[in-house]
């Protein structure tokens, strides 16, 4: 066994844990399965793969056996995809194969519940208080499902591994139905690097993007200047949604502030100026590939490797949702896009973080917000999620420390259990909100522990873990916070 699939198998293991201590958490009672499904799409919600998905689990039996079966589902708020995930979980000591015939057969169940709710009034054979009830209900006579609805992606969980061909996609009532596998590997490594790298190819979809590049070049990064076609940026947010906002210290403000307002204006009034009111985007990508277009001659990008969209990230989403929701055209619509090449990778996080620093003059943003993917601070949110306290005397449940690296996503993970009482119950106990500590507490903590003062100003320490030890750094946190709580996770 080598060192990838040890470290692997470690992961599978520490997994199955947790799944037991979820279940073992939950009043109402759950399956192993439907937990390793939340936790699965917890990180792909994470990762912007999906979004606002609901466990909704159903499963049809006849004589025949399964007739359909799904473990989760998710709904675009514009209606136009529907996302039917289906679990495929093992519970094995150790990772054993997927044989594509379950995968093919799991496909087949998920696709049977799309066809008989479309189809048949399967809506009228299920109770009110069935977790499928609102789904299938939508299905059958949601207007905006038969308008708008122009994708179904069916995604097999497993705990697996999966290595076979993917099931032939197929139409169900004139939509087009896509499969994917998300096995145990790519759930590790959504896990271990929070997002798998996004590539794009421009120039295959159909997008000619002209560009020059700065005369400055040096060995730590490259910058091209470009105007980016506003369908394009469009296309690839639809697709990616949060994915090419990773390196952006906040997520979409939504319509609320004057700056987004003011997007919103020019796109509906004056597009054709766009490219001069709007400040653009700033961009870091780990390569690029350059072409010539044949009809102007010019230097285009073709592709992108790594694209992240470090600042703009309210320009982009504004202009996807006025397209999207008002129905606005943004074909006159260029995009100022400045494009850092980061050749020193090392200093990816510290370059990224100071881009975003120096070149965001749209909403505020907090001096702790951008410290917000520095590797400490990654590798602590790891850590909290990962490792739980020990048990108190009289109880019987683990917790953890939920360390919120960035801006809401403690109040984003409770949102993302739905409105189950039962699931914000469990959450609630799993990760208590007097748990809960932010950046601004990691660094009065590092402070009160290292007596640091500098006249009236504290200094922060954040690589206090790499000069103390972990042993140091666990006293620390205790010594600095056990006066308001009972343990600590290290």
């Amino acid at each position: 066994m080598n060192h990838t699939t040890d470290e692997l198998q470690k992961f599978y293991s520490e997994l199955l844990q947790e799944i037991v201590t979820e279940q073992m958490a939950s009043d109402e009672g759950t399956t192993r399965e439907q937990v390793f499904t939340r936790l699965a799409l917890d990180l792909l919600a994470d990762a912007g793969e999906t979004e606002n998905f609901r466990l909704t689990y159903d499963e049809k039996l006849s004589k025949r056996g399964i007739e359909h079966k799904i473990n989760a589902h998710a709904i675009a708020d514009n209606y136009e995809t529907l996302d039917l995930f289906i679990t495929i979980f093992q519970g094995d000591n150790m990772i054993r194969q997927v044989p594509k015939n379950e995968v093919d057969t799991a496909a087949s169940r998920a696709t049977k519940f799309f066809r008989t709710a479309v189809y048949k009034d399967y809506k009228s054979e299920i109770e009110l208080s069935s977790e499928i009830f609102d789904l299938a209900h939508t299905l059958a006579e949601a207007p905006e499902i038969r308008e708008n609805l122009v994708r179904v992606n069916v995604c097999i969980l497993t705990d697996g591994l999966y290595n076979a061909d993917l099931p032939a996609q197929q139409a169900i009532s004139g939509t087009p139905v896509y499969f994917r596998v998300v096995d145990i590997t790519y759930i590790f490594n959504l896990s271990e690097k929070s997002r798998i790298p996004i590539e794009i190819d421009f120039q295959r979809m159909g997008f000619s993007i002209p560009c020059i590049r700065a005369s400055v070049e040096n060995e730590t990064y490259q910058v091209f200047l470009a105007a980016i076609p506003a369908p394009a940026l469009a296309d690839r947010y639809e697709k990616y949604g949060s994915r090419l906002l990773e390196q952006n210290v906040r997520s979409f403000l939504q319509f609320t502030g004057k700056i987004n307002k003011g997007i919103r204006t020019t796109i509906k009034e004056e597009p054709e100026m766009f490219l001069a009111y709007n400040n653009g985007i700033a961009a870091t990508a780990e390569e690029i590939i350059l072409s010539t277009d044949p009809a102007s001659g010019q230097q285009i990008i073709a592709s992108v490797k790594d694209l992240q969209i470090v600042n703009g990230g309210q320009t982009t989403a504004s202009i996807y949702h006025t397209w999207k929701k008002d129905k606005y055209d943004i074909s006159k619509i260029a995009v100022q896009l400045k494009l850092s090449v980061v050749r020193a990778r090392e200093r990816f996080s510290l370059i990224v973080s100071k881009i975003s620093e120096y070149a965001n003059t749209q909403n505020k943003v907090s001096v702790a917000d951008l410290s917000s993917n520095h590797p400490f601070h990654i590798e602590l949110e790891k850590f909290s999620r990962a490792i739980r306290t020990p048990v108190l005397p009289g109880q019987t449940l683990q917790t953890r420390w939920f360390f919120e690296r960035a801006r809401g996503q403690y109040k984003n993970a409770r949102q993302r259990e739905g409105f189950s009482k039962q699931r914000l119950t469990v959450f609630d106990k799993t990760n208590p909100k007097s748990q809960l500590f932010t950046k601004e507490d990691l660094a009065k903590f590092c402070n009160a522990w290292q007596e640091c003062y500098d006249g009236k100003k504290l200094v922060v320490a954040p690589h206090f873990v790499v000069r103390g030890g972990q042993k140091n750094y666990a006293q620390f946190m205790q010594y600095g916070i056990e006066k308001k709580i009972d343990n600590i996770f290290f």
